[in-house]
């Protein structure tokens, strides 16, 4: 491990054991950062492995039915309903502070002229297959943006933890290291100086005797 360059006196030799207290606390603060974001981290990703199962399976049956319902309806009924949203929906995204990692919180609502709007069509061109997979679609929505939530709050976290990651290596093993090289040289330089200079003091008097 190559020592810092600096020169080997008292002050600097202060100022190093400053330097290694500042970042040995900064080390153990980092450490526990790491150590509580992984945690966390941790915990979201089953929460949405979870979540992520359970939306894949109920879109999995929503288009089932839908393609059920296709195929008994004609086709151009099918996309005429589908061609103007009945309603409209407003996505609000705010932030949130985890570990002084900004991620996103997301609510949808549904326009407050829209919320008593529903799909019109015939009951002649309808099925019950065409019903349950508008009304499971309808219901997976919230799982979704949730889903999408966590997702991307997983992703920046996986980012902090590795960025967190980084520096704790650095100060481990590349920072800390090297300011006790540096303070355990410029100690030894400095009493190999006291040692010379008081050899040099009792040649003088052995001198001047």
């Amino acid at each position: 491990m190559a020592r810092l360059n600096v020169k080997p006196t008292r002050m600097e030799l202060s100022k190093l054991k400053d330097r290694l207290a500042i970042s040995t606390r900064g080390h153990k603060l980092l450490k526990d950062k790491q150590d509580e974001l992984m945690r966390q981290f941790i915990t979201l990703i089953r929460k949405n492995n979870a979540l992520r199962d359970e939306v894949e399976k109920e879109l999995t049956e929503s288009m089932e039915a839908f393609v059920v319902a296709k195929s008994l309806t004609n086709e151009a009924f099918i996309e005429e309903l589908f061609a103007v949203p009945d309603k409209s929906i407003t996505l609000d995204i705010q932030e949130k502070n985890i570990m002084s990692v900004m991620v996103p919180e997301m609510n949808f609502t549904v326009d407050e002229d829209d919320k008593e709007s529903e799909m019109q069509y015939g009951l002649l061109n309808s099925n019950s297959e065409l019903d349950d997979s508008i009304d499971r679609i309808n219901t997976i929505l919230p799982k979704l943006l949730k889903l999408s939530e966590i997702e991307k709050t997983c992703q920046l976290m996986a980012d902090e933890i590795e960025k967190t990651r980084r520096r704790v290596n650095a100060l481990e093993y590349l920072k800390i290291p090297q300011l006790k090289e540096t303070i355990h040289y410029i100690q030894m330089k400095l009493e190999e100086d006291e040692r010379a200079s008081i050899t040099r003091i009792m040649k003088v008097k052995d001198m001047g005797q």
